[in-house]
This record gives C-alpha cells, sequence and structure tokens, in this order.
C-alpha cells in the first residue's frame, strides 16, 4: 500500500508561481513513477507532468516551459513548481504515484487547489 498526501495550493494572480509538494509513504520501493494530474471544473482529470525513478520527466504540451517537476533525494516526495501561471491553470491538482506491478497500481492524493486570477 502506499499513501499519498500533495500540499501548496492556494490564490495567485495570473503571471505568479506556486510550488506544489506531494510526499508517497508505505510501500515507496515500488513505486516507478509519480505525476501530477489537475482537473478544472467540467473537465476530464488530464496529465501536468511526470517524472519516472530514473529521472525521466514528461510535460502536457501547455505547461512546458512554465512548470518543472522534480523529486526529492529520496525519489518518494515530487514538487510541481509552477511559474507565469495563467487563468486556465485553475483546477484541482492531485498527485499520482504508480506502482510497478502487472497491472500497474496507481495511488491517488487527496487534491490540492489552485486558483489562479486575471
Amino acid at each position: 500500500q502506499v499513501h499519498v498526501v500533495e500540499s501548496g495550493g492556494g490564490s495567485v494572480q495570473a503571471g505568479g508561481s506556486l510550488r506544489l509538494s506531494c510526499a508517497a509513504s508505505g510501500n515507496i520501493f515500488s513505486i516507478n513513477v509519480m505525476g501530477w494530474y489537475r482537473q478544472a471544473p467540467g473537465n476530464q482529470r488530464e496529465l501536468v507532468a511526470q517524472i519516472t525513478r530514473g529521472g525521466t520527466t514528461t510535460y502536457a504540451g501547455s505547461v512546458k516551459g512554465r512548470f518543472t517537476i522534480s523529486s526529492g533525494s529520496a525519489k518518494n516526495t515530487v514538487y510541481l513548481q509552477m511559474n507565469s501561471l495563467k487563468p486556465e491553470d485553475t483546477a484541482v491538482y492531485y498527485c499520482k504515484a504508480r506502482e510497478l506491478q502487472v497491472p500497474p497500481r496507481d495511488y491517488w492524493g487527496q487534491g490540492t487547489q489552485v486558483t489562479v486570477s486575471s
């Protein structure tokens, strides 16, 4: 079992920055990918960025160049640095940890609200 907790959301004006943190606990040695997703009202949940245990990163096109995902030294913590925020970045941001098994098992955090005002 893996438990995921996010923190760091809030409200900011357009052009501002926020940093989200996510910590996984439990059977962390089985985690091979951690990522950030977001869901705005009326929209499906979408991938924002993810990072593998080996450090490979993937970004959604809408955030490339503005957001940076990184992991802590223990590999059970990930951060999302969000710069140049736009109103369309407003959403609930969720952290996901994927456990290496067949089929893969995903663990989600409770989500943290990010609100960007114009």
